[in-house]
């Protein structure tokens, strides 16, 4: 069983900056593909960015490339998203998630097992 459990959301002004964590369980946590997503009001979840414990490598999508960054403290349990320039569309839950048992990037929810309760970052214009 993994926990995560997400930090740093708050409101913020367009074009500014937060920086998010997930602290997470387990033992081998540097081998757990890590990832985040996102659920804006009336939308379905996305996926954001994820990195490859295994293989270490990230990748991220088109909607925020240049702008957030996916990182990974294994010494501290400790997944980073990285968000400048921030825009009113970025507003959303984000979601810290877990895929304990690939070496492979999944873009879809069902790629990972265990999930944060989310922390809400709210953008204003």
């Amino acid at each position: 069983q993994v926990q995560l459990v997400e930090s740093g959301g708050g409101l913020v002004q367009a074009g500014g900056s937060l920086r998010l964590s997930c602290a997470a369980s387990g033992r081998t946590f540097s081998s757990y593909t890590m990832a985040w997503f996102r659920q804006a009001p009336g939308k379905e979840r996305e996926f954001v960015a994820a990195n490859s414990g295994r293989r270490g490598y990230t990748y991220r999508a088109d909607s925020v490339k240049g702008r957030f960054t996916i990182s990974r403290d294994n010494s501290k349990n400790t997944l980073y998203l990285q968000m400048n320039s921030l825009k009113p569309e970025d507003t959303a839950v984000y979601y810290c998630a877990a895929d304990l048992y690939s070496s492979t990037i999944a873009t879809r929810i069902g790629g990972y097992e265990y999930w944060g309760q989310g922390t809400q970052v709210t953008v204003s214009s």
